[in-house]
């Protein structure tokens, strides 16, 4: 546990909500990272410009609570959604009392927002009538709270709906697999490895698989990767693998000669690996791509700055074919299109073409597109993107369109 000094003037929490909309892809579990992201100008503009006369009531959510006390598994998100009625207008809720703001990235369970109506504008703060228009003399005493560096940050989104996808399902181009270094072999003749076994692997002629200075090198073994096609146009916008597990590479890839009638004749040693985590059976000819480095990613949720139109490209599953709340989809618009973590999109339903029999002739007619929920995207690539299903009124499906908010 660490002893951590509460300062005179706490956190403020509104902006807390906002601001605090970050997670460390790979170790969802490192919110001391998360509290010292930066706040982006163009955040920080909007934040102050709303400051400067609160929210108009109108944007507040009909239900918005006059109190409200933060509570343990409580997501950016779903705070949002309970002020607001456009959740992803972070900014507008931050800006409520942006001059009380101490460290933006942080908000602890146990605080509680309280929430001034008054003069037509909507005010948030930590202290009940700050934003009335005369205040007190307000007393601080330096106090002492012991609180454990893990789970003292919210979330935006919850950690496990996101986490498996921040490091094992990736989207490569056509190449990359075939490229990567290769399971040969089991120890002992086995098929089938999992979580304990050890294997051999090789790279490929020119990149053998070998050590390099340093800790020992872990390596994420995938399986023949799936196309994604875009609905609209065809076109692949890359190949999404099949996460497996987890090796840890322990000797490299060597040669031996050996001489016989005058001859020299070499023989390839593969390199030796462990298998130190299996989601499903290793085997032979999956390839093995080398563990990232841990990113701080921002997920903030905000709308996209540029238009956009795209669509659901799968929904992630075998044979899913309808995506549910919660559930992670991918969809036709990447980096390339100006695609970034945190960015909240509309679903709509792509209306059916049908035949209409009503008239005096039949006649083929398309219905209307209609809305039915909103996704955030948590991992862009450059073609293509994971997203998460944060709310719907329908079922969306492969094909049905994302557009701006």
């Amino acid at each position: 546990m660490k002893k951590l000094p509460i300062p005179a003037r706490r956190p403020n929490l509104s902006a807390s909500l906002a601001a605090l909309a970050v997670v460390a892809a790979g170790g969802v579990g490192t919110t001391a990272w998360a509290q010292n992201y930066p706040i982006t100008p163009q955040q920080r503009a909007t934040a102050q410009q709303t400051a400067q006369a609160g929210v108009p009531l109108s944007e507040l959510a009909p239900n918005a609570p006059d109190e409200y006390t933060v509570k343990p598994g409580d997501t950016l998100w779903a705070i949002s959604r309970l002020y607001l009625l456009r959740p992803w207008r972070w900014p507008e809720l931050w800006g409520m009392n942006i001059n009380e703001i101490a460290n933006p990235h942080r908000i602890y369970p146990g605080q509680v927002l309280y929430l001034d109506k008054s003069g037509g504008r909507a005010r948030l703060t930590t202290r009940r009538g700050a934003g009335g228009g005369e205040g007190g003399t307000i007393k601080l005493t330096p106090r002492t709270r012991f609180d454990s560096l893990a789970g003292m940050a919210l979330p935006t989104l919850n950690p496990s709906l996101i986490e498996p996808f921040l490091s094992e399902p990736i989207v490569v181009d056509e190449n990359t697999l075939q490229a990567a270094p290769r399971i040969v072999a089991g120890n002992d003749s086995r098929v089938l490895l999992s979580r304990g076994d050890r294997a051999y692997a090789r790279g490929e002629k020119d990149t053998p698989l070998v050590e390099v200075p340093g800790p020992l090198q872990h390596y994420r073994v995938f399986r023949s990767a799936t196309p994604l096609k875009d609905p609209g146009t065809g076109e692949i916008l890359g190949y999404e693998a099949q996460y497996l597990g987890k090796v840890r590479l322990q000797r490299g890839e060597s040669t031996t000669v050996e001489t016989k009638d005058d001859k020299d004749y070499i023989t390839v040693v593969p390199a030796t690996v462990d298998v130190i985590a299996a989601r499903e059976e290793i085997r032979a000819g999956d390839r093995l791509l080398p563990e990232p480095p841990r990113q701080l990613l921002s997920y903030a949720p905000r709308a996209p700055s540029t238009q956009v139109e795209g669509r659901i490209v799968s929904v992630y599953g075998n044979a899913v074919q309808f995506a549910a709340q919660n559930q992670v989809v991918a969809i036709n618009k990447g980096t390339r299109d100006g695609i970034d973590s945190g960015h909240v999109l509309a679903i709509l339903k792509n209306g059916e073409t049908i035949l209409d029999r009503t008239g005096e002739k039949k006649e083929t007619i398309k219905l209307p597109n209609e809305r039915i929920g909103l996704l955030m995207v948590f991992r862009p690539f450059e073609k293509v993107s994971y997203a998460l299903v944060l709310e719907i009124n329908d079922t969306p499906r492969a094909g049905d369109f994302i557009v701006n908010p």
